[in-house]
């Protein structure tokens, strides 16, 4: 047997457990052992444990905007001495003092690697982007903070005596003065504010403050380990330093040699992956052997790995791992440590409150101090503020070396620990409350293609899931006719889904303001997208492209679609279908979240929407290289149609489109043959007539449709035809008939209007979004092999002559009512969107 000795709360007492190393596995319940009494299986039991109750309370904490962090804390503290510990048979079977040894070396392990991705990740050249600003709010934002830890230390460290003073504000200073810069960006990309003017401040901010929490670390352990700052902590300090230096000149050229040594288009070999992740343990037990904590060395060498493939890989390699499994571990063995009982009586729970109110006030006011001095708004200051008091796994790390020094006792600690715990888990609904940026009121009426002027510019904005949806969309751009006289400004927006994960958004973010390679695939694919985007740019000509990505929930993504609309003043929306085309001809869903957001976008868009089931828009090529579309129009009458031959009207100018218009025109019995027929209560048969568009609107029709034929009568590339129909199946009966030639049909959506031309077909909808003829159009059934374009025109009420945008404290403003298709109305105002504009 062998001993372990476990040092308790009082330092003259100490508890000794023997246990044996060979007891490692079980022979099996049936040979008479307990698995319990063996590490391996308890291990298991701990590490299942932790997971279960950390997925639990981040389910159970999701609505209130909480991060994972504070669900991963908190389940320590609920399976710890606080909660479950209590019962000391719980606490003697699941967490008995023999299995500490193990559970904290292995969540050493994960949070070793962990700040080795974190390090990877961060971009240190941001720093030099933000100038004075974030670095005067970072210093200030820690100054004051500090300066509560020491008069916190003072009033605490009477239960501390053993420890030297000095070291013990160096500790409570560090905790109260650093910002979480993982945790920030959690929280800032999910109320809509990554990418905000302060988001981008809070996060460069944020970043400049880990890398003094850092240094104050080093120095604190240095500290803590030799009470008086002998000649040994002078070595520790100064080998830490040499430690970095040989990172940064040595280590960092040795990995960008490996990357140029391989070739183009190859990944990089397994033999250099696991260098790298042996090196991470080496970078660990020399900065633990010189004295520093061993985290610090991990850390140090994910900055000096370089972007490009190598972040892709590891962090592809590690990250779901590491934050998902191992570094619950290190949150819970923080909470396991806190014993909320050790905090007794009023007074310290009184003096708790004002350390948590101080601390917070010290941040904010810091912060506000340099926000007048650049003369920001105060609402802006104070919101920047609250961000700066995000707490998490920089902080836990000081207080958990300080509790393993015995720089903090129980009390301490379990009162530093709820200090962080209601710090960050206030940002969220604070932030949104103070936070409120009014949507400005923008004066702009060409919301329409129909409004649009001839000679002006032309706004529009795409939307793009994946690389796949990039050919077609350029193609539709280009055979849009973007002139001098008529230039088209796009805005591309790319739609990242935000996971659980920091990494990618952050990542994205970060080499979106550098322009280096990408770091994971999602990035890869923006990457992609914008290129692809930027060379139709350089080779169209009278095309502005401005690439976005916006990164939110599916549920709420539409939103952003319609902020940026509604900032950019587009006229005109392009989303991909929710479908894509197989192999074989047919159609399948891709995302049904995709379909969501289109409907949402429908319903709540600020200007005119298409959506584009893509079946390939390539023409076909003539002499010097010209491309050569032919573009059907099926106009039925109303807004939507109107709008769909706007659209057409202008790529009909493209010398290499192709028009067809097809009007459909209702025959003398349309009105009796698709009425149906029921009895009235007398018993009578009766017929129920189908309500049709009304007079104006007909008239609208007209005088759009003449001006189209007056105007292009003489243009030997456009072509209008008229198809007199009685019912749906004759309708149906004439699209078929159309020559297979053409690879685009532009069709209104037809919202809202029940036409005797379209009776019957919305029977079998498959999709409502796209209307009865569209719907039609974008079914496998159909057996098309050409792209759809579903318009819908925005009828709100800039299109109808008011030129100022309803806000929600305006006369005109309407209330939002339920989601219903069939109901137009502007989009929610009052909600900051997340993009990233492009380089």
């Amino acid at each position: 047997m062998s001993q372990q000795v476990v040092p308790t709360t009082n330092k003259s007492e100490q508890t000794i457990v023997c246990y044996a190393p060979t007891m490692i596995t079980t022979n099996g319940i049936w040979q008479g052992d307990n698995p319990l009494d063996y590490s391996l299986p308890l291990f298991i039991l701990q590490l299942t444990l932790v997971v279960v109750t950390t997925r639990i309370l981040v389910f159970a904490l999701k609505p209130l905007r909480q991060p994972r962090v504070i669900s991963e804390i908190l389940g320590g503290i609920i399976l710890g001495p606080s909660v479950l510990g209590r019962s000391s048979k719980f606490a003697e079977t699941v967490f008995p003092l023999r299995s500490v040894m193990v559970l904290e070396t292995m969540a050493n392990v994960g949070l070793l690697y962990f700040l080795f991705l974190v390090g990877v990740e961060m971009d240190i050249g941001v720093i030099k982007r933000t100038g004075k600003q974030a670095l005067a709010i970072a210093i200030s934002g820690m100054i004051l903070p500090f300066v509560i830890g020491v008069g916190f230390a003072f009033l605490l460290h009477q239960s501390t005596e053993f420890v030297k003073l000095s070291t013990f504000i160096l500790f409570l200073g560090v905790a109260l003065s650093v910002t979480a810069f993982p945790v920030l960006a959690r929280i800032l990309a999910e109320l809509k504010l990554l990418n905000t003017e302060i988001g981008k401040i809070a996060m460069s901010s944020a970043l400049i403050n880990d890398m003094c929490a850092w240094v104050l670390l080093a120095f604190a352990i240095a500290l803590a380990e030799n009470e008086a700052m002998s000649l040994a902590s002078v070595w520790v300090i100064l080998s830490s330093g040499a430690f970095v230096v040989f990172c940064v000149y040595v280590v960092r050229p040795l990995i960008s040699w490996i990357i140029r040594r391989t070739p183009e288009g190859e990944s990089i070999s397994e033999f250099s992956i696991c260098l790298i992740l042996t090196g991470v343990m080496i970078s660990g037990f020399i900065t633990d052997a010189i004295g520093t904590h061993s985290v610090f060395g991990a850390f140090v060498f994910g900055l000096v790995i370089p972007n490009g493939p190598l972040g892709v890989t590891l962090i592809e390699r590690l990250e779901d791992f590491v934050s998902g499994l191992l570094l619950p571990l290190f949150f819970a063995i923080s909470g396991l440590k806190t014993d909320i009982g050790a905090i007794d009586g009023a007074t310290t729970w009184v003096l708790l409150f004002v350390v948590i109110i101080l601390a917070c006030a010290g941040k904010i006011a810091g912060t506000l101090l340099v926000t007048v001095y650049y003369k920001m708004p105060f609402y802006e200051g104070l919101t920047l503020g609250l961000l700066m008091n995000t707490k998490g796994l920089v902080e836990m790390i000081v207080l958990n070396v300080g509790k393993d020094q015995k720089v903090l006792d129980d009390k301490s600690f379990a009162i530093m620990v709820i200090v962080a715990i209601v710090m960050t888990s206030i940002i969220g609904p604070l932030v949104t409350s103070v936070h409120k940026p009014g949507r400005k009121s923008v004066s702009y009426k060409r919301r329409t293609i129909q409004r649009t002027k001839p000679e002006g510019e032309f706004r529009v904005m795409v939307c793009v899931h994946t690389p796949r949806n990039v050919p077609t969309i350029i193609n539709l751009l280009e055979a849009s006719y973007p002139t001098k006289k008529s230039p088209i400004c796009t805005y591309v927006l790319h739609l990242v889904e935000l996971t659980g994960r920091a990494s990618a958004m952050l990542i994205v973010h970060n080499t979106r303001k550098t322009g280096r390679p990408a770091l994971n695939r999602t990035q890869a694919q923006s990457d992609h997208i914008i290129n692809a985007f930027e060379n139709f740019e350089q080779h169209a000509g009278f095309v502005s492209v401005n690439p976005l990505t916006a990164i939110s929930p599916y549920s709420t993504m539409h939103e952003d679609i319609c902020n940026v609309a509604l900032d950019k003043r587009v006229a005109f929306i392009i989303v991909p279908f929710h479908k894509q085309q197989t192999v074989d001809g047919g159609m399948e869903a891709t995302n049904p979240a995709f379909r969501t957001i289109n409907q949402n976008v429908l319903a709540n868009a600020p200007c005119s929407v298409g959506i584009l089931v893509d079946r390939g828009l390539n023409g076909s090529r003539l002499a010097g290289n010209q491309v050569t579309h032919h573009v059907t129009v099926l106009f039925f009458g109303g807004v939507d149609d109107r709008e769909a031959l706007a659209y057409a009207w202008r790529m009909s100018e493209h010398p290499g489109i192709n028009l067809t218009v097809m009007r459909f025109l209702p025959g003398e019995h349309a009105f009796e043959t698709t009425g149906s027929a029921r009895r009235n209560p007398s018993g009578r048969r009766e017929i129920l007539s189908v309500e049709t568009n009304d007079d104006k609107e007909q008239q609208l029709d007209e005088e759009y449709v003449n001006e189209f034929k007056s105007r292009t009568m003489n243009d030997s590339s456009v072509i209008y035809t008229e198809r007199v129909v009685n019912h749906g199946e004759e309708t149906v009966a004439a699209i078929r008939s159309i020559d297979p030639i053409h690879d685009l049909f532009i069709v209104g959506r037809g919202q809202g209007i029940m036409s005797p031309l379209t009776a019957g077909l919305t029977d079998w909808s498959e999709c409502p979004e796209l209307g009865a003829i569209g719907d039609l159009l974008a079914s496998s059934d159909f057996g098309a092999s050409y792209s759809v374009l579903v318009v819908q025109q925005y009828v709100g009420i800039e299109a109808l002559g008011d030129a100022t945008v309803a806000t929600p404290d305006s006369p005109t403003h309407q209330q939002p009512e339920q989601f219903d298709l069939g109901n137009r109305r502007p989009p929610p105002v009052g909600h900051a969107h997340v993009f990233q504009p492009q380089p």
